[in-house]
């Protein structure tokens, strides 16, 4: 049976304040993993870890975050995703707003496409194929 967004973001929030030992109040859609809620690199891979477990699914390596894709000259120039780059995200991330990302595309602003609600899609892509 699918599951509503709302049932996935319930899992999500569970998954963020146990991983992140945050309040539930601080896990909104809104929320950045790493600015609003403090994730660190090591982080990112337990909260997948937990994801899987939370739903029983696998997020293969390189789905959720694109790999190899910040070390490519034909996507990075000077510390910017080309135009080339911001496809290649599209296609990699179909499931992430990416649109705050495209208008000011610093790398080191990447993290900021990490939301719970960019997890929650990510999720419903996983559990509502």
């Amino acid at each position: 049976m699918p599951m509503s967004r709302d049932e996935v973001f319930a899992k999500v929030k569970d998954v963020l304040t146990t991983a992140l030992a945050v309040d539930d109040d601080e896990v909104t859609p809104q929320a950045k993993l790493s600015e609003d809620l403090g994730a660190e690199s090591i982080d990112y891979l337990d909260i997948q870890f937990q994801l899987e477990k939370a739903f029983g699914i696998k997020i293969p390596k390189g789905e959720l975050t694109p790999e190899n894709i910040f070390s490519n000259p034909e996507f990075v120039q000077n510390n910017k995703m080309t135009p080339k780059g911001l496809a290649e995200l599209r296609l990699r991330m179909p499931f992430a707003d990416l649109s705050t990302f495209e208008a000011d595309p610093d790398i080191n602003n990447f993290r900021d496409v990490f939301t719970v609600d960019t997890l929650v899609s990510y999720v419903m892509t996983k559990v509502n194929p």
